[in-house]
């Protein structure tokens, strides 16, 4: 294999694939990068078992051929380099990397050893704007569980039904949903649940622009990012197995309170309190009356904060308390400039909302 490729084009692949790799890894051939090189491109393709990231960018590919090299050690050499960078490699997979005054002999492994790629059916698959699946991410994956022991709540629930994409996450103690309406043919609906590793993946390779067509089988999915620059990046990651919970059934009904609120006034309001919580005390209270709302802190060991917020309000008196991460989580994801909080009683889960497609349910604790 021969290839001559700038520096900025192997540093974009390698950037892309390289976060999946494993440091602790008992295969040699995962500490690898594969690179393919045929037809005017080089495909970078690195993988931890669970999630597969493979990277498509331009070349001169003098010789195509196939090899794996160790990632870190790569992409070390070539930040260092400047100019065009031309790497050959022999028939034992030893590279010789030249660029400049500069030339590095790098070991590698055959391609023959690395994990071959999945093949997904054509007729399940979904196409959206990459800024789209990016919003959607960035709205619920606060809320993913970290507990292992409800490993299903451990990633995003994705839903693929009637003309909508429906993601969810909640780690028990609160919920967040968003949709939005996608063409979606009937051979194509289906539901799975995305582990948090691929999602967190997804939200660093998903740009503002371009698309991603995404497709999904029995315990696998894959995700096709194209942009406008002719960057292409793939995504495959296996999928949690399990039956997610029913999270209709958690999504309170009719609301006695909505309460529209300035998002950016509130959520400042709420760091400032957060600051007087502690481990043990790590709540706030929030007490509405006649157009007013008074957000509270009170941790014995620490002190207090109070603060107001004129607001419209003309319901009776309520307090109720949240932990205070909870709420400025879903307030620091979202954009708008009104949210709204629906309120049923002291004891009730809360409720907020915004007006487009997003739902976030938070339980209350006890008031001290």
């Amino acid at each position: 294999m021969n290839i001559t490729i700038t520096k900025e084009q192997i540093i974009a692949g390698l950037q892309a694939v390289q976060n999946v790799v494993s440091t602790r890894t008992t295969l040699p051939i995962l500490s690898n990068v594969l690179l393919r090189a045929e037809g005017g491109h080089v495909e970078f393709t690195a993988t931890d078992l669970d999630v597969t990231v493979a990277c498509k960018v331009e070349a001169k590919v003098t010789k195509p051929g196939a090899t794996t090299l160790p990632v870190k050690k790569l992409f070390g050499i070539v930040r260092e380099l400047t100019g065009e960078i031309e790497i050959d490699v022999d028939e034992k997979n030893i590279a010789s990397i030249r660029s400049g005054s500069s030339y590095f002999k790098v070991h590698g492994l055959g391609a023959d050893e690395f994990p071959p790629l999945p093949n997904f059916k054509d007729d399940k698959k979904v196409a959206l704007t990459q800024e789209t699946v990016r919003g959607m991410i960035k709205k619920t994956v606060f809320a993913v569980s970290t507990d292992e022991s409800r490993y299903v709540l451990n990633g995003i629930f994705v839903s693929l039904k009637e003309g909508k994409m429906t993601l969810v996450a909640t780690d028990g103690r609160r919920l967040a949903l968003v949709d939005e309406e996608v063409e979606i043919s009937e051979k194509s609906s289906g539901e799975f649940i995305l582990p948090a590793k691929a999602v967190n993946e997804l939200n660093r390779l998903l740009q503002s622009t371009g698309d991603v067509e995404i497709k999904f089988g029995e315990n696998q999915a894959s995700f096709a990012l194209k942009d406008e620059k002719g960057l292409s990046v793939l995504l495959i990651t296996k999928l949690i197995e399990g039956n997610y919970p029913n999270y209709r059934q958690v999504i309170p009904g009719e609301a006695k309170e909505r309460v529209p609120l300035g998002r950016e006034e509130f959520v400042q309001a709420l760091r400032r309190a957060e600051i007087m919580t502690s481990e043990k005390a790590n709540s706030v209270k929030l007490a509405f009356t006649q157009n007013n709302l008074t957000i509270t802190a009170n941790s014995p060991e620490v002190g207090e904060a109070r603060e107001t917020i004129a607001i419209q309000y003309k319901g009776k008196d309520l307090a109720i308390a949240f932990n205070p991460s909870y709420l400025i989580d879903p307030l620091n994801a979202l954009t708008q400039d009104e949210v709204f909080f629906e309120l049923i009683d002291e004891l009730s889960p809360g409720v907020i909302k915004i007006n487009g497609p997003f739902l976030y349910v938070v339980m209350p604790m006890r008031l001290n």
